[in-house]
This record gives structure tokens, sequence and C-alpha cells, in this order.
């Protein structure tokens, strides 16, 4: 154990932001908390490296932790250069010189910037220099709130990279907290889904690979016909996903061939079907519904 909650709940005036969480924190993982927007994650977040108490139950460490702490957006000074906000950070530590400063922005392709106000910099960047700022002392625990937003498909793969990086050469823990899963399942290897500051499930990456159903999508615009033969020619289950054209088929690979002979013999006009497998986006969906 690293961290563990115990029936941690969070009211503020008069609402309950947390209710009853239980969750344990492993040295080593890199934990996603996925929730929509409201679900509660950013409380959890700052409940976890204590910047709040809570209400009722406790937060239990195991030991003293160091953390690299980003909750919701960065905080920079912006009308000064990357140097200047790294250096900042660096004076309070006391122990950190300017080789060490050079380093981490050079590990975060920001060493040509360095004399840049921050005030120019991407979104992108300014990411990256949060997260070395975060890093610069050292932490054994780095926590980050909603770190992909506004980010563009080449920064959200960068920032996937450079955090397994981190967690796989470094040995740091890591805590992300997101309402986007796509990139960051490839990146995580332990979910928690919090919906209206529960935790609703806990599942590993190994527990989930498990658990996904594969199915065939049938994306057609004679819904009702296709439905009529899945039930009496094919006998697969299946499920209407969209009312206008899309149907889930629970079958295997093998399953297509036939699904699409029967299909074609009743003169269903099919735009599209393929094999798939359940990805976490529609676990949770399925979940929080």
């Amino acid at each position: 154990m690293m961290i563990k909650l115990e029936n941690v709940s969070k009211v503020i005036k008069d609402k309950n932001i947390l209710v009853n969480v239980n969750l344990e924190l492993k040295e080593g993982q890199c934990y996603l908390v996925k929730g929509h927007n409201g679900s509660g994650k950013t409380m959890l977040l700052r409940m976890i490296c204590g910047f709040l108490k809570p209400t009722d139950g406790k937060v239990i460490y195991d030991k003293e932790y160091s953390y690299g702490v980003i909750i919701e957006n960065p905080a920079f000074f912006l009308n000064e250069t990357a140097m200047y906000n790294m250096k900042y950070l660096a004076d309070i530590n006391k122990k950190i010189g300017k080789e060490e400063i050079e380093k981490w922005l050079k590990k975060f392709n920001l060493l040509e910037f360095k004399d840049k106000k921050v005030k120019t910099f991407s979104l992108g960047m300014k990411q990256r220099l949060g997260i070395a700022i975060a890093l610069l002392s050292k932490p054994d625990f780095l926590i980050l709130d909603e770190p992909i937003n506004g980010l563009d498909p080449i920064g959200i793969k960068e920032f996937r990279l450079m955090i397994q990086r981190l967690n796989q050469e470094k040995g740091i823990t890591i805590l992300i907290s997101s309402h986007i899963l796509s990139e960051l399942y490839l990146l995580a290897n332990r979910f928690g889904i919090l919906d209206q500051g529960k935790i609703i499930r806990e599942i590993s990456k190994a527990e989930f690979e498990t658990l996904s159903e594969d199915y065939i999508v049938l994306k057609t615009v004679d819904q009702d016909k296709a439905c009529q033969v899945l039930k009496e020619q094919i006998q697969l289950q299946f499920k209407v996903v969209n009312p206008e054209n899309e149907i889930h088929i629970f079958g295997n690979e093998q399953d297509v061939k036939q699904i699409l002979k029967q299909l074609t013999l009743a003169d269903v006009a099919i735009d599209e079907i393929y094999f798939a497998r359940q990805n976490l986006e529609e676990y949770f969906t399925q979940l929080v519904e």
C-alpha cells in the first residue's frame, strides 16, 4: 500500500462532492480516475495530496511522500520566461541548480525556449513546462488533473509517451484524472470509475481485457428489417446502439460472413459491417447509464 482512502466523504455547502470513497494506490502504479466533468475527480485529487481534509473517513499514508502536483491549470508567471518559472521553484528547494533545471527543460524539449516568455507558449508547451516544474523536486508521486485538455492528437501522444517513460524508467507513481480515455487507456494500468462522487468500479487493465466483449458492428438504414433477420435467421444477441443506423451483434469474427450472407439474401442495405472489441469508454458508459 502507498495511500489508502477509507470511506472518504466530502460535503461542501450541504452538497455531497465525494461519497464513501474507498481507494488504494500502490507504489509504481499508473492509476487513471475516469469520470464526467463534475463527478468529483478534482476534489478526490485534492484530498489525496492533502490539500483538503475529508468530512468523514480517512486518508492513510504508509509513509511520508513528496508530490509533484498539477491540479486544474498549471500556475505560471506568464510574463516571465520558462527559466524564471523553473528557477523560482528551484530557489524554494535551494538544492536545485541551473544544470538540473536545464536537464529537465531538455527532457521536455523546452531548452531552446528557456528564455521565451511563457505567455507565448502553446498549450502543449505549457503542459510540458508544468510537468517539468512538478518533477523538478524529484517527487515520489505525480498527480495530474485533466492533463490532456486542449491538446491536439500529436500533443496527446507525446504526453502519453512522456508519462510512460517516467512511470516505467523512473518508477514514479502517477495518478491522473480525466474524462477522456482513448490515449490514456494505453498509459494506465489501473482504473477507478467515478460517478456522482462515488467510485462505482475499480478495474485493472488485465481484468478489463478479460471482461471486454467482442461484437460485430452493423450499420444499415434498413434497421427494422435487419433486426428481424438477426432474430429469426441468425439467432445471435444484438443491441440497437443508434436508432438511426447502428446495431451491435454479440458474436465472433467468423460470424461476420454468415451475417453478411443472410442480410444480403433478405435484401438489407448494408453501409458497414466489421468486427470490434468493447473499449473502456463504452464500458464506462454502460456503468453510469
